[in-house]
């Protein structure tokens, strides 16, 4: 049976995987900061990744590196909009990165199918946001803000505890009228967890909600962790960790290298002898 995940105008059938390429239109991400901050440049970007092979393009307007300066709902807008107004109609899902209200109704209005909330849409105002549109809906676990979350990151059992808080806001949303096949998990690799707790979450997705989950890992500080290598040369690991989520319960994946993992990714659907 057929899993779809509701985004707006488009249907996506994961029972394939699918690879959401990272689009930051910011100065200051912690891997690719200002390689795209103008929208000429951004918009290139966008093209090349799906040319190949990128299913979803992830616009943010906002670094959640941590200890990232947060900005103004004008100059996350000035900073995307651009960029959506430029590529809604490229043929493929636009998601915003965003957790700000504000950003969400205007970013809808101007033809974003998915909102992707590191926050977890864990505000009414956030929530109510999104009520009342069709588009997907990313539901991110993160302990703190991005500007707290890697002080102390705890938990008794991470596993469980994020997810309960899936749980819970899937339940706040299902209140809301929000239907269940617009939703989508994401257990917030990195965003308040040390490496202990990172590796345990990829390696009990199963135990996560059952619906789509999402998985960011891409080039980030667990993957230099485990290789020793400096950011912009985390590709090899990043592919590899993608690989691993995905065979264990993931159902997207998001990356800053696009050709790369869809490179992997039709290898090994190739040699598993999965269409």
């Amino acid at each position: 049976m057929s899993l779809i995940w509701q985004c707006a105008r488009f249907e996506l059938d994961l029972s394939r995987p699918h690879v959401m390429g990272i689009l930051n239109v910011t100065p200051d991400s912690f891997s690719d900061g200002g390689q795209h901050a103008s929208a000429q440049a951004a918009i290139a970007k966008a093209h090349q990744m799906i040319k190949d092979g990128a299913d979803i393009i992830d616009i943010g307007g906002e670094s959640t590196r941590p200890n990232a300066p947060q900005v103004s709902a004008c100059v996350e807008l000035a900073r995307i909009m651009p960029v959506l107004e430029a590529l809604r109609d490229c043929g493929k899902p636009i998601s915003i990165d965003t957790q700000k209200p504000y950003v969400m109704q205007r970013v809808l209005e101007a033809g974003a199918s998915i909102i992707n909330d590191v926050s977890g849409f864990n505000s009414a105002v956030a929530i109510d946001a999104v009520a009342d549109s069709n588009c997907g809906l990313c539901i991110m676990h993160m302990q703190g803000t991005p500007q707290t979350m890697q002080d102390a990151p705890a938990y008794a059992d991470v596993t469980r505890e994020v997810g309960d808080f899936l749980n819970q806001q899937i339940a706040r949303m299902r209140t809301a009228g929000i239907a269940l096949n617009r939703m989508c998990l994401d257990p917030g690799i990195g965003f308040g967890k040390t490496l202990a707790h990172n590796v345990q979450l990829l390696q009990q997705l199963a135990q996560l909600p059952n619906r789509p989950i999402l998985i960011g890992v891409s080039r980030k500080r667990m993957i230099g962790d485990l290789t020793g290598k400096a950011v912009d040369n985390r590709a090899a690991g990043s592919v590899a960790a993608a690989l691993f989520a995905l065979n264990h319960g993931a159902q997207i994946v998001r990356v800053h290298d696009v050709a790369q993992t869809v490179d992997a990714i039709k290898v090994w659907r190739a040699l598993a002898g999965q269409p």
